[in-house]
């Protein structure tokens, strides 16, 4: 997705992957996608960034994933309120790291940049090792889909 968005941008952009790439459960994947998404986009069409970078830790403990620029940042007023009138970017993310019962922090300084960290602890973020004929039956979601 970074990559797609550099082509058309000036901004560097690069990647990195810690730890063993894992399945994720597919409400998890579609979700912090979408939000990975978001912050990408934001990064690459508003910040005026030279460098774009993201983070992916597949952890024991949890799955984060951080997308950092060097742009211009968001003023602290935009933060608070969730973003800007008629834009649902920041209110979006988090409202779907909820869904996700992750956590999502965004931080930014106007002219120090902006950073979006997400967390999602390892046993919603993965999918169950357990396999056999009943192991979908057994084992409970952890995501409730409908909030």
């Amino acid at each position: 997705m970074g990559e797609e968005l550099a082509v058309e941008q000036t901004a560097h952009f690069r990647s990195t992957v810690e730890g063993m790439p894992r399945d994720l459960h597919p409400i998890v994947r579609e979700e912090a996608t979408f939000i990975a998404r978001e912050a990408l986009i934001n990064a690459f069409k508003h910040a005026n960034a030279h460098q774009i970078e993201v983070e992916i830790s597949y952890g024991e403990a949890e799955l984060r994933t951080r997308i950092r620029d060097d742009g211009e940042g968001i003023h602290a007023d935009l933060l608070q309120q969730g973003g800007r009138e008629g834009h649902w970017g920041l209110l979006g993310m988090r409202e779907r790291a909820k869904k996700i019962r992750a956590t999502v922090t965004i931080w930014s300084k106007p002219g120090a940049g902006t950073e979006v960290d997400l967390r999602v602890p390892a046993h919603i973020a993965y999918r169950s090792r357990q396999r056999g004929p009943f192991s979908w039956w057994r084992r409970e979601s952890p995501i409730d889909p409908q909030n």
